[in-house]
């Protein structure tokens, strides 16, 4: 197996890891149903599947 020739310092090993962050994400809000939602993401809205602004799938109505 393979081993590092000289131990990384703590110190040098946290200083890499501070890049690591999470960012918040971006939410926006659609012009059409007012519904927020993730840039980039399809989202529902009473049962519609909407991308952009524009219905992609219509839900289906309950047939009894």
């Amino acid at each position: 197996m393979a081993h590092p020739k000289s131990r990384i310092s703590k110190q040098r090993k946290h200083k890499r890891r501070t890049h690591k962050k999470l960012t918040v994400p971006q939410i926006a809000v659609c012009k059409t149903t007012g519904e927020a939602h993730l840039y980039h993401r399809a989202y529902y809205h009473d049962g519609d599947l909407y991308y952009r602004g524009k219905l992609l799938v219509q839900a289906d109505a309950d047939v009894d």
